[in-house]
């Protein structure tokens, strides 16, 4: 039997109640036969100082850093704010610029908002130019987040279970 490997998941929402922690829950779930996520609270890092990239690094940070580096995988998922990325996910992400930490590993994106567009289109970008292995069945885009979701934060929306299984299941076979 395979060892299950180890998912990081990164949250750009610090809602504990939001949509994008719901998401995170249901694959998962999916995926528990395959991996083991473990979640990273980003809200923990200090604002991104250049200075510190590289020299006199704080230690939340290179706490983050070997969580992605020892991370089989990594799993994205966040909201849209103002047509963007929310800024603490921006945040975390160029504390990793100056490294190679991201580089060819096994990425799922996802945007889970109310639209959700430019945010998406940020994210892909982004995580390509840090190199990123990532392929089109790892990269989703959840418009109307809320309505696909009960109150108790459980997809009902037969496509986006559908299309979260794929994402389990590429994740398994990254």
């Amino acid at each position: 039997m395979t060892a299950k490997k180890n998912i990081l998941a990164i949250c750009g929402s610090t809602r504990s109640q939001s949509a994008n922690n719901a998401i995170i829950e249901t694959i998962t779930k999916l995926g528990e036969e395959y991996f083991t996520v473990h979640k990273f609270d980003i809200s923990i890092l200090p604002y991104f100082n250049q200075d510190a990239t590289n020299q006199n690094i704080p230690g939340a940070v290179l706490k983050f850093r070997n969580a992605i580096e020892k991370a089989d995988g990594v799993l994205i998922c966040t909201p849209e704010y103002v047509f963007s990325l929310p800024g603490i996910l921006k945040n975390a992400i160029e504390w990793t610029v100056s490294t190679t930490v991201f580089s060819d590993k096994p990425t799922v994106l996802i945007t889970a908002s109310s639209s959700g567009e430019k945010a998406h289109e940020s994210l892909l970008l982004v995580m390509n130019t840090l190199g990123v292995k990532s392929t089109p069945e790892m990269g989703l885009l959840i418009s109307g987040v809320k309505s696909k979701l009960n109150t108790q934060s459980q997809v009902i929306d037969p496509l986006l279970q559908q299309q979260l299984e794929t994402v389990v299941d590429v994740l398994a076979n990254s």
